[in-house]
């Protein structure tokens, strides 16, 4: 891109769709470095999907809300699974959620294979369009994700773990279809580990978003001026302010937790 033409307003809604994706996966991430289910939301993101192929592949023409209730009844049922898992097989839940995803995504193969434009709709779920993200799609997850917030830090989902995949599972789909599944895992993982050895929770939690905001702002805008892949260069962009940041605070007097 030529810097003269350089406009930061083109940004805003793909940053807008970060902030939003951040707002549930930064705490969602938490929990799942707790719980030591690391895969689980390539699973669910896989599975969430092969909901929206399914639906668009077989359902012919289909309204996008029909579409978006299909794919969150494929992410449910698939949160529902795993949890089940968790209880009847923990020693071997990794294993078996790695399969479940190798699963999901042959069979998003062998599904988008029959679907016009198929190249697009598989690129799309998988890197994103985050630049292209309207303000009906921002709208509509951002209603989706305000419950959502609510549910998470007002109910006590530790004793509850349904209620960890539930909002899990309905999160990831809306943030599949916004940044596809690789931004979702970066967004899900980087920041949360990169803050995962400080003390204070709230203090953890904060960091976390700053990382993840700082990440997306860096990634969209080296994507604006340099053309590259936005998606991609996203998730490389997290991977650096992550790298720096727990640098940072392992050399800083900020208490941290021992490994």
């Amino acid at each position: 891109m030529i810097w003269s033409d350089f406009d930061l307003m083109l940004l805003v809604p793909a940053f807008l769709a970060g902030v939003l994706v951040l707002s549930t996966h930064i705490p969602l991430g938490q929990e799942v470095l707790k719980r030591g289910i690391i895969f689980i939301d390539l699973a669910i993101a896989q599975i969430a999907a092969l909901g929206v192929i399914a639906a668009t592949v077989l359902g012919g023409e289909l309204a996008s809300w029909q579409i978006q209730i299909f794919a969150g009844l494929s992410a449910i049922s698939g949160a529902v699974l795993i949890h089940w898992l968790e209880q009847q097989h923990s020693q071997t839940l990794e294993a078996l959620i790695g399969l479940i995803f190798v699963l999901a995504a042959s069979a998003s193969m062998l599904l988008v294979s029959y679907a016009p434009h198929s190249d697009e709709l598989l690129h799309d779920l998988l890197v994103g369009q985050i630049l292209w993200v309207s303000n009906n799609q921002l709208l509509w997850v951002a209603a989706l994700y305000i419950p959502l917030l609510i549910t998470w830090f007002t109910s006590d989902h530790r004793q509850r773990p349904i209620v960890f995949y539930l909002v899990f599972s309905l999160a990831v789909t809306a943030s599949v279809q916004l940044v596809g599944i690789y931004l979702v895992f970066a967004s899900l993982i980087m920041p949360s580990l990169a803050s995962r050895s400080l003390v204070n929770t709230k203090y953890r939690l904060v960091i976390a978003y700053i990382i993840g905001l700082s990440g997306y702002f860096i990634g969209l805008i080296f994507s604006l001026l340099f053309d590259l892949p936005t998606g991609a260069i996203t998730v490389w962009s997290l991977l650096l302010v992550a790298g720096i940041a727990n640098i940072f605070i392992r050399n800083s007097l900020v208490p941290i937790a021992e490994e």
